[in-house]
């Protein structure tokens, strides 16, 4: 009773933040950017709380658990995701301002084929990174809290209370309310790696040791046989011949697909829908530059803890499985059957129902926030690109706020729905971990369709609305198939080069751009549209307005003294 009270708590108090501090004014202007005057370190701050979702809190410590140093990847491509982003896409995205994605594309191309399609593969989008979140919520409810309400399982509890909650405080809060809380989820989201970290480390954890330890023996995890659980050596994918180990690459991908999978989820987070919308709130180009060199910073500390943490929980929890009796409907011979419950066991080992209640805490907010923003850039897609572009285009700013509102309800109850289907014990064999397997099937379709017509509208003049959108269809397309072929193939040898495939859809969008680009007539008036993406003086104005404010006020505080 008192675990379902403590997460009733965090979700009221979620809610209530966001209507605390939504908008006055009535607007799509606030409603969706929050008026652009979010500052540096709190929109890197909730750019975090946004971006290190379920797959971060949980995905990265279970993919490190249960195949070691190849788990380690998603570690190394989500936090290098944002390189691409600081390098070419953060400020120029913020200096040509918009609402969203569709709506940059839709104007820097002057086509509305580009701004449709776009649409259409930004909601795509956010369902594949919806359902894993929705998952994780029920993996939380199922272990923290063990029971379900209404006659529902616990794990369908935690789906659709999880899902309700935050779609209430989005339709609440907007962009303001949503910044705010995720800057803060975040915050609090680091504190409790930061304990956890802390205290397995004063409890005589060791690293090095723990690693060395770890790989002086084959790579073994749970695999249900017949009815009965059972632990099986994991092959080396680089030498089929041997035993993977804890400490050498192999576990899970061979030599292309480790590539493979950097190579995807690097280039997938500047196709986010999520994450990029956030650059529109930023006040200036510079701003927006500077968000993302806070954000890398952040997201090394982040992704050093979490395979810390990985790591730690494959150690101790097999030394302590024998002592600790509820551990035995968790755990095959030490070894967890469901790899997401990795920190949240390492919790409740060190801290008790105590700990596994922060533990819970923690990845339920990564869940919550991560859910947020997605829901936000599927309204500002469906209401604004859409409803106030074709649908109805007279309509009023209650009308447009309105309508979306209703996308967010829409898309969070398919996404839920999607979330009940997927049993992840059942995966835990084909998977490392199926939250963050599930969502880097996101990032790769964010890098194949958006991110190559993202960097040629930004850096090629000759770039044409046709051509981005056989671009984006083309790797769309193909970044599908092979997803999809690579999970019918399963075990086989390339079945994960396949399920990572921006390495080959990437440059058949960038392909598709180019050569229909080369063939159809770019805007007329690109002259005005290039300076308005790398033109710095509408920087440089900002600046000199702030400052003259500063000194405004401070000269009125002087004469007020």
């Amino acid at each position: 009773m008192t675990s379902i009270l403590l997460l009733v708590v965090l979700l009221a108090a979620v809610v209530s933040v966001a209507f605390l501090i939504r908008p006055q004014r009535t607007s799509t202007f606030e409603f969706y950017l929050a008026g652009r005057r979010v500052g540096v370190v709190t929109n890197a701050c909730a750019i975090c709380g946004d971006y290190f979702s379920a797959a971060s809190f949980l995905g990265v410590a279970a993919a490190v658990y249960a195949s070691g140093l190849d788990g380690m990847w998603y570690a190394t491509g989500f936090a290098a995701g944002f390189v691409p982003v600081l390098l070419f896409i953060a400020a120029p995205l913020r200096r040509f301002g918009e609402f969203s994605i569709p709506d940059f594309l839709g104007r820097r191309l002057e086509s509305n084929s580009v701004r449709l399609t776009s649409v259409a593969i930004v909601q795509l989008i956010i369902l594949a990174y919806l359902v894993p979140q929705a998952v994780a919520s029920g993996i939380i409810w199922e272990l923290f809290v063990g029971q379900g309400v209404g006659g529902l399982s616990a794990y369908s509890t935690g789906v659709l209370v999880s899902t309700a909650a935050i779609m209430l405080m989005v339709s609440l809060g907007g962009m303001r309310g949503t910044t705010w809380t995720q800057a803060v989820q975040f915050l609090l989201l680091l504190a409790i790696f930061v304990w956890l970290a802390i205290i397995v480390i004063g409890s005589g954890f060791s690293y090095p040791e723990a690693l060395r330890e770890l790989s002086s023996r084959p790579l073994a995890n749970p695999a249900e046989t017949g009815g009965a659980w059972q632990l099986e050596e994991v092959t080396n994918r680089l030498h089929p011949e041997s035993p993977a180990f804890f400490g050498e690459p192999g576990g899970q991908y061979s030599q292309l697909g480790q590539f493979a999978l950097i190579f995807s989820l690097a280039l997938g987070t500047a196709g986010l829908p999520h994450i990029m919308n956030r650059y529109f709130t930023s006040p200036t180009g510079t701003a927006a530059r500077m968000t993302t060199v806070w954000v890398v910073g952040l997201a090394g500390l982040f992704y050093t803890l979490a395979v810390l943490l990985g790591t730690a929980a494959r150690s101790v929890i097999r030394d302590v499985s024998d002592e600790l009796p509820w551990l035995a409907d968790l755990t095959t011979g030490g070894v967890l059957r469901v790899p997401e419950y990795a920190l949240l066991v390492l919790g409740q080992v060190f801290g008790g129902r105590a700990g596994l209640g922060l533990i819970a805490v923690g990845a339920l907010v990564a869940v919550l926030s991560t859910i947020a923003g997605l829901l936000l850039a599927s309204a500002a897609s469906w209401g604004h690109d859409i409803y106030e572009r074709y649908i109805n285009p007279r309509a009023t700013q209650n009308q447009a706020l309105w309508a979306g509102r209703a996308a967010v309800a829409v898309v969070a109850a398919v996404s839920a729905l999607l979330a009940l289907a997927v049993r992840p014990d059942t995966l835990t064999g084909q998977f490392p971990s199926i939250v963050a397997t599930m969502v880097t099937w996101a990032f790769a379709l964010a890098g194949s369709a958006l991110t190559p017509v993202f960097i040629l509208a930004i850096w090629w003049r000759r770039t044409t609305g046709p051509g981005a959108a056989a671009g984006m269809a083309a790797g769309a397309v193909t970044a599908v198939g092979m997803c999809g072929a690579g999970v019918l193939l399963g075990d086989a040898p390339y079945a994960s080069v396949l399920m990572t495939p921006t390495l080959v859809s990437a440059p058949c969008a960038a392909a598709a751009t180019v050569a229909v680009s080369l063939l159809t007539r770019p805007p007329p008036d690109m002259d005005r549209i290039w300076v308005r993406l790398h033109g710095t003086a509408a920087d440089r104005r900002a600046v000199r307005i702030a400052r003259l404010t500063v000194t405004g006020i401070g000269r009125r505080s002087g004469e007020g003294r």
